[in-house]
């Protein structure tokens, strides 16, 4: 069980002890909670579900007021890392300007390869701050000052109609190109076709799947496949996706073409519809049941 930082000591113990994701998070959070321009901040990711393993990374937001707050709070972000262990790499990530959100990548000096701090810092007004519970998890706040986010309602409708109309463009782009992978087998461009089964047809193949097995993550590609897909459609999958030649890639495209409009013919829109009314009222009782912790 995922135990809240909050319950954790202070940042001078953190310094005395090894580096983990809780001493990073607990440090965090008395750099940041002090200062007015920051609202809210929480954990994703794997913590959101519960799932939290020794590979874990931890996925964290931040709600500031403007675009000059969030390069604020990186500063402090980054002093306090540093106060820990050496920042090893830093690798920031280009969003849109209207998007406001700002994201940077860490690894700190002594800990794991996988202990990635990636941090997400949101405007006020960034009009998407993720943290739907059906859809991204729990969100595990470590503060939320006056309850400046609030975890919204899916918007179901919304989200049938969008996932109705991305089944129609699927079906529609695979009928164009999926082709372009015998194309280029018949000119001998083996890497090219390669590129075209992997990037087109599996992936509108999985899509297609995950429309019907889990539709609330259907556009997350292979992303949490091995826990919401089931074993056999894993294990076919499998087959499919590792091709050890061209012969090997002719012979498998046909299949993957073949199970991909079995897959999109299957969407049922009552079934989803079933499936994300279903999902929403059982987090609307998860939700009520276990408040955001602090």
């Amino acid at each position: 069980m995922y135990k809240s930082v909050a319950d954790l000591g202070d940042l001078e113990m953190a310094k005395q002890t090894t580096l983990t994701r809780d001493s990073i998070v607990r440090a965090l959070t008395k750099g940041l909670q002090p200062l007015p321009s920051v609202h809210a901040f929480w954990e994703s990711g794997a913590a959101a579900f519960n799932r939290i393993d020794q590979w874990s990374d931890i996925d964290l937001y931040i709600v500031v007021d403007d675009a000059a707050a969030a390069a604020e709070t990186f500063l402090v972000v980054e002093k306090a890392l540093a106060a820990l262990s050496p920042i090893r790499l830093k690798h920031e990530v280009s969003w849109p300007p209207t998007s406001g959100i700002y994201q940077k990548f860490y690894r700190l000096a002594g800990t794991s390869e996988f202990l990635l701090v990636d941090l997400a810092v949101m405007t006020l007004s960034a009009p998407d701050k993720f943290p739907v519970r059906e859809i991204h998890g729990e969100a595990v706040f470590l503060f939320n000052k006056g309850d400046t986010v609030h975890i919204p309602p899916l918007d179901a409708e919304a989200f049938v109609r969008g996932l109705l109309e991305r089944r129609r463009r699927l079906a529609e782009r695979m009928e164009l190109f999926g082709p372009f992978v015998p194309k280029e087998l018949h000119r001998h461009n083996w890497l090219e076709a390669l590129e075209f089964y992997r990037g087109l047809v599996l992936q509108s193949l999985v899509e297609g799947l995950r429309m019907h097995y889990g539709p609330l993550h259907y556009d997350f590609r292979m992303r949490y496949a091995y826990r919401e897909l089931p074993r056999d459609v894993l294990r076919r999958l499998e087959h499919l996706a590792f091709v050890k030649d061209p012969d090997d890639l002719a012979a498998k495209y046909p299949q993957a073409i073949a199970w991909f409009r079995e897959a999109i013919e299957a969407v049922d829109e009552r079934l989803v519809r079933h499936h994300i009314f279903e999902s929403r009222d059982a987090t609307t009782d998860l939700g009520n049941d276990h408040p955001a912790r602090w």
